[in-house]
Order: C-alpha cells, then structure tokens, then sequence
C-alpha cells in the first residue's frame, strides 16, 4: 500500500501551533532514528506498549499513530495488523517516516492535524499517540479527536508529558529552572538549536544518567535522581531527548489526574496507567 497524500498546507485553526510543527519537522529530519539500536528501539517499545492489549485485537485490524514523526513506533506496530495509518502534521516529518517505512505494504501515510483527519468516524480498531498532544494548543481537543476515530471498545494507549505530581518539591524546582532554559532555546535558530541541545545532552543528561546506572548497579535506590530514565539509554536518544525538551516551542504538562479526566470526557474508560516512568502513559477503551 504505502500510499502517499497530497502535502497540505495547514491552517493554525486546525488546532496546531505552527512553529512547533515546524520544529519537529526540522527534529525529525536530523533525529530520523536510524542510528537506534535496534535492541534500544525494541526495549523503549515494550515500555510504551506494555499496558497496550494486543491481545484483544481483531484479525485485520486496522488503527492510527497519532503524529508518527520519524515512524519508529509504527515500524514495530504495522506488522502485527492489517493496516496503520500514519498521521502527522509535519510534511516534512511524514517524509522521513516514508522512507523509514519504505518496506511496509501495509502503511498509509496522512499530512494532516489531529483534528482534521480524513479516516471515517468509528473506523479503527486501535490507535495511539505517544508524546505529541501535549504539543497541540487544545490538548484535549485532540484527544477527542482521535477518540473519534476509533469503534467502540477500541482501545487508544497515549503518552503525555507529566506535571512532576508525582515528584519532591525539590525536583519541581530543578524543572522550573529547566523550563527557563527552554523559553530560551526554543526560540534558536534552527542551525543553533541542535548544537545548544546537544551540549546539554552530553553535559548534563550523560553525566547524570551514567551516575544513576553506575549507583544503581552498585545496589543504590537511585529511581528519584533527574534523568534517572536515560541511565541505560544512548547518547543519541539523550541528544534526541534534549532536542525535543529544549528545542520545542509548546509543551504542556498535566498530572495524572488531569489525565484521566481529560480521557474519560473524552469518552474514554476502563483507564490503566503504567505505572512507572515515562510518565504518564495510559490507555483506555471508547465507551
């Protein structure tokens, strides 16, 4: 299949914010993820999709990835249903997930904003979206949005970014300062944002999370250390990481709570949360 869409232009009442849908574009085109292990890649799903009831899939099945940027996630999903429909905003970081995909038959790719999709309503037997809402002005908006698509009782396994309710005080404080950083960074040129980015990756996100493994492997509870995440992770997912925290316009955090409620008015139910990092990732079925 691997059909190819008509690039759109897209209009900022669709629910997107423009200059972040061109900084991933320009993320995705540097970061395309084919420097990631494949052990990596295959570890860091089984942790996204480790709540995710594959199980309960219907033969043919036929579902959405929700902003698929580079299209590593939908490399490990297409071959397990009949057909994925891969959604971005960002052409130019649908391209790169066109080449990445080249080998899959079973892959349509979308240029279009969360909102304007053109799948039929209650057409898909799953979906997800895995880091991208938290990046559309009306988060919730979206969220419906891809409820929409699906029939009922699919299930939807999103990722948002976490608002530390989970963390000391301490630990908000250093976010805080971080977020002071990012106003700044974001607003680079595009040639400078990945230099600065990557700086910070190999002087403070290596640095840290090597600590965490080697405390760790010592026999130390090191699980509420800043980036304690990335201690087993490698130096490009760190610069990948750097890039998409520092280097994104908009971002917004929710609590695990806020979550919830956003999901089930969404129409949302029978929510499981994961229940270890990455924060907060969680699934649900349309009701």
């Amino acid at each position: 299949m691997n059909t190819q869409e008509p690039k759109r232009i897209i209009n900022t009442s669709e629910n997107v914010d423009a200059k972040t849908v061109v900084s991933f574009g320009d993320e995705w085109t540097r970061f395309d993820q084919s420097s990631l292990t494949e052990n990596e890649l295959l570890h860091v799903f089984s942790v996204y999709f480790r709540i995710f009831p594959w199980d309960s899939l219907p033969d043919g099945a036929e579902g959405f990835d929700m902003g698929c940027g580079s299209g590593r996630w939908a490399r490990l999903v297409a071959p397990r249903v009949r057909k994925l429909n891969c959604i971005d905003a960002s052409a130019e970081a649908l391209a790169v997930a066109r080449r990445a995909l080249a080998k899959h038959d079973n892959i349509r790719f979308i240029h279009a904003p969360a909102n304007a999709v053109p799948l039929t309503r209650a057409s898909q037997d799953f979906g997800y979206s895995l880091g991208v809402l938290h990046h559309i002005p009306d988060t919730e908006g979206a969220l419906r949005a891809c409820v929409d698509l699906l029939k009922s009782g699919a299930p939807l396994l999103v990722y948002l970014y976490y608002r530390f309710d989970n963390r000391p005080r301490w630990f908000q404080r250093i976010w805080e300062a971080s977020e002071i950083l990012r106003a700044v960074i974001s607003r680079l040129p595009s040639r400078l944002k990945p230099l600065v980015t990557d700086v910070i990756a190999v002087l403070m996100y290596l640095p840290l999370a090597r600590f965490a493994l080697l405390g760790e492997r010592l026999g130390f509870e090191m699980k509420a250390m800043p980036l304690y995440y990335y201690r087993d992770k490698s130096v490009y997912t760190m610069r990948t990481d750097s890039r998409d925290r520092f280097g994104t316009p908009l971002e917004q955090r929710f609590t695990r709570s806020e979550i919830e409620a956003m999901m089930k008015r969404a129409g949302l139910a029978n929510i499981v949360f994961l229940e270890d990092e990455p924060y907060w990732c969680a699934v649900g079925r349309k009701s």
